[in-house]
């Protein structure tokens, strides 16, 4: 996150030469001393009038943006452009409440890609009259996510493989896949 500094020209929404006591409305030195003062506190002035728009993530500022996405968990690897950022921020409460299922996982995914994944999972529920009756799917659990990407890199394959661990069910093992994306003639 970048520094937030004094700001050339911008007015304190508070200024201190007003509520100095009468004696000190003449007094040049006071009147320039706090006009000093005046130009510190203006930028820490103007975040606290604003502070609200700090913490949405379609208002506040880039760098400010990917900071609340690491106070939050957001699942970025820093490398998303400013809307799928803010759009991640902005969804990541909601993600954390659905952490650990089909359904979260497959959000997290296509925040991240812009797509959404094809997931394969082992999951089953059955009732049985006997105790210890069969499982409906295979005992091992298993996890497959597929993602089809127009030019998919290594580097989107580790960035799949980082999401899905995350965002899997703890006791799940997985395997993620990405494979380039059938093109289709346009004319």
């Amino acid at each position: 996150m970048s520094a937030r500094g004094s700001v050339d020209g911008l007015e304190s929404s508070a200024p201190l030469a007003a509520m100095l006591p009468a004696v000190f409305a003449d007094d040049d030195l006071a009147q320039r001393f706090v006009a000093g003062l005046d130009e510190v506190l203006a930028p820490i002035l103007n975040t606290l009038d604003c502070l609200d728009s700090y913490f949405d993530p379609a208002l506040t500022p880039a760098d400010f943006a990917r900071w609340l996405g690491t106070w939050i968990g957001a699942e970025t690897d820093g490398t998303e452009p400013d809307p799928r950022l803010r759009a991640i921020v902005a969804a990541t409460a909601r993600l954390h409440r659905i952490r650990g299922t089909r359904q979260g996982l497959a959000e997290t995914v296509r925040l991240a890609f812009g797509t959404t994944p094809e997931i394969t999972e082992s999951g089953g529920a059955a009732w049985s009259a006997r105790p210890l009756g069969p499982f409906p799917r295979p005992a091992r659990p298993a996890l497959h996510v597929a993602l089809r990407l127009p030019d998919p890199t290594p580097a989107d394959t580790h960035r799949l493989d980082a999401l899905v661990a995350a965002a899997r069910p703890a006791h799940m093992p997985y395997t993620v896949e990405v494979t380039a994306a059938e093109r289709t003639s346009e004319r």
